[in-house]
């Protein structure tokens, strides 16, 4: 199944970094054919070690050799490696090699569990920007109260924003929340210490006066972290260093409420008892806050669709990172992004 020249014209392929993660082939690998088995108008190339990664297939059952493609690559991006280091020495990484065929027009996306600051370094220098941004935002996803899904960015690609790329995640989230989130007219929202005009610093205050003269944006204002899983906002923007903080919180809280609910079931033979008529509640419970279900997030503002999923995701986890790069190729996310920023205003996807 190694690679040898792929069809440059062909469509819905997502090259994978095999060796990214910290459980590497043995996970990715599998998460890859069950997103296959699911979806068959796709196709993967997994970018790594290929002894390592035809070991790992071997152990598999999965057939359909057309749509399961090896590209060899010789090195892997450490997880503590530092971006620039990554980026001069470690050019046949399965990082950078996948990102390459993004690039070559042998992909359509790219998914990778790797070194988030390796990841975002090396395709920033690869694929560039679209025109008219200045920086890519990571967008994740989050939970709301009532079943929906609120869009955070930036939540770590970059470090400290200025007025005009903070508008510039607006824009991108606005994007993304409508033609792969399916909502009209998103509500967008700045992550402020309160809702009141007079709160926050000078850079949140501008950016506010900027988004209220968007007139395609449904901007509302302020909100804080508390609102982040109401349905007040469809999209949460700030800069990378505070949306890393939010992310990573919410991530532990699910985390920490899973644990005590398993705890306190277990407590003694009351609890016991009581969990079995809890069951079906607790499932749907379990369903709702699982970070596994948001794995997956994008670096928007590049001319391909680049998804980063958790270092530590399982088989499940890293199947939802394929699938918000499906949805991305599927709506043609770069596309719509330079039509918004070169038209300066809302357009059709149809029209893409």
């Amino acid at each position: 199944m190694r690679l040898t020249k792929l069809n440059t014209h062909m469509k819905n392929i997502i090259s994978v970094d095999a060796m990214g993660g910290d459980f590497g082939p043995s996970v990715i690998i599998p998460a890859c054919i069950d997103f296959l088995i699911r979806e068959l108008t796709f196709s993967i190339i997994l970018v790594g070690d290929s002894d390592a990664i035809n070991k790992a297939l071997a152990k598999s059952k999965f057939l359909d050799k057309k749509r399961l493609l090896i590209q060899h690559a010789t090195e892997v991006v450490g997880s503590d490696e530092l971006p620039t280091h990554a980026l001069r020495n470690k050019k046949d990484s399965s990082m950078r090699v996948a990102i390459n065929l993004l690039k070559e027009g042998r992909a359509s996306a790219c998914v990778s569990a790797g070194n988030t600051g390796a990841l975002m370094a090396t395709a920033k220098f690869v694929l560039k920007t679209i025109p008219g941004i200045d920086r890519p935002a990571l967008l994740a996803r989050v939970p709301g109260e009532s079943g929906s899904i609120s869009r955070l960015l930036d939540v770590g690609a970059s470090i400290g924003s200025s007025v005009n790329q903070l508008v510039q995640f607006s824009i991108m989230g606005h994007v993304v929340a409508k033609h792969v989130g399916a909502i009209d007219s998103p509500i967008i929202a700045l992550l402020n210490v309160g809702e009141e005009d007079i709160k926050g610093n000078l850079t949140v205050k501008e950016t506010s006066a900027e988004l209220k003269k968007l007139d395609f944006l449904n901007y509302v204002g302020y909100v804080e972290g508390n609102d982040i899983f109401t349905d007040k906002c469809d999209v949460v923007v700030t800069e990378g260093f505070a949306g890393n903080i939010c992310l990573k919180t919410v991530e532990g809280t699910a985390t920490m409420i899973s644990t005590w609910l398993r705890k306190s079931l277990k407590k003694n033979i009351f609890n016991r008892f009581l969990s079995v008529f809890c069951l079906p509640i607790l499932l749907s419970l379990k369903k709702e806050i699982d970070p596994r279900i948001y794995n997956g997030g994008s670096f928007l503002g590049l001319p391909g669709v680049v998804v980063k999923s958790h270092g530590n995701a399982d088989r499940v986890s890293f199947g939802y990172a394929l699938n918000e790069a499906k949805l991305e190729i599927e709506k043609n996310i770069p596309a719509l992004l330079e039509q918004y920023f070169n038209n300066k205003q809302d357009c059709d996807p149809e029209a893409v």
